[in-house]
């Protein structure tokens, strides 16, 4: 049982040695809460309670904290997928719900599983999820000094339980100051993505993860038989050509850890019930 969170870059804005401190004591913290979970959840459910309490944190965009848009609005987007069952569910552009990635985790026993906008909301709101506004003061005044965190901000967690089975689930409050009805890649299998073989996460700018197919070309590769350092080399090798900005971490099916960043510095954290390695 092993278990890797991030919680996105730094931006200029959050660059200080308490910012870092607190985001390392965090991560810390969670990604102990998450493994105790682990321990008696499978690493589907695990995924989601991690992604939540990253949510919960407005050390993170994502959840509460998440950036505002151009036009003054919150918009955030989640997926999960299991890797056993290779179904993903998730939500694009939902508003005022305090965890997306519990709507997105509900919807992966429908046939629609990825619903966006006021469709999402809709559904959140029949399903129990009450109304909560996710903006805090400290991201309405970067919205009015035209501040934000350049479009780096993401949470994710991906776990492999005692039986071997890998899951991966990833929420963002998106980039900040966007156009409305910009799609990230949260909840697409280019920034979260599973199989029987590996699972990753991944944060940065949206456009450039899309367009590089990052996860699911590293959850390919693996299955294909590279190693879990060869396939993230490769495809961030690729991400290079675009000047791709971008990080992930992953697991693969023997239990090993992994995670790159093409740009400094993608924040983390792993345990696997000894040891933790954190962002420095």
């Amino acid at each position: 049982m092993k278990i890797i969170i991030h919680g996105g870059f730094f931006s200029e804005s959050d660059q200080s040695h308490e910012v870092k401190t607190a985001k390392q004591n965090s991560l810390k913290e969670i990604a102990q809460r998450a493994f105790d979970y682990l321990q008696t959840h499978s690493a589907f459910d695990t995924v989601a309670y991690a992604v939540s309490l990253l949510e919960d944190d407005p050390l993170y965009n994502a959840g509460i904290g998440s950036q505002i848009q151009s036009d003054g609005i919150i918009r955030m987007s989640a997926a999960i997928m299991n890797g056993e069952t290779q179904k993903l569910s998730g939500v694009i552009n939902i508003q005022d719900v305090k965890n997306p990635i519990f709507v997105a985790k509900n919807l992966i026993g429908e046939d629609d599983r990825v619903l966006g906008g006021h469709g999402a909301k809709i559904y959140a709101t029949e399903h129990g999820f009450e109304n909560f506004s996710t903006e805090i003061p400290q991201r309405r005044k970067e919205y009015e000094a035209k501040l934000g965190n350049g479009g780096k901000g993401t949470v994710g967690c991906v776990a492999i339980d005692k039986d071997g089975k890998l899951a991966v689930a990833t929420s963002t409050g998106g980039k900040g100051f966007e156009i409305p009805g910009r799609i990230s890649d949260s909840a697409t299998v280019a920034g979260n993505y599973a199989n029987a073989f590996c699972a990753v996460s991944c944060t940065g700018v949206g456009e450039d993860i899309v367009s590089n197919a990052t996860s699911a070309k590293i959850v390919t590769r693996v299955t294909d038989g590279m190693s879990l350092e060869a396939a993230f080399t490769k495809t961030f090798d690729e991400l290079k050509t675009i000047d791709g900005f971008a990080g992930a971490i992953a697991i693969d099916k023997d239990g090993n850890i992994y995670h790159q960043d093409s740009y400094p510095t993608m924040v983390f954290a792993s345990f696997d019930g000894e040891n933790f390695d954190i962002f420095s």
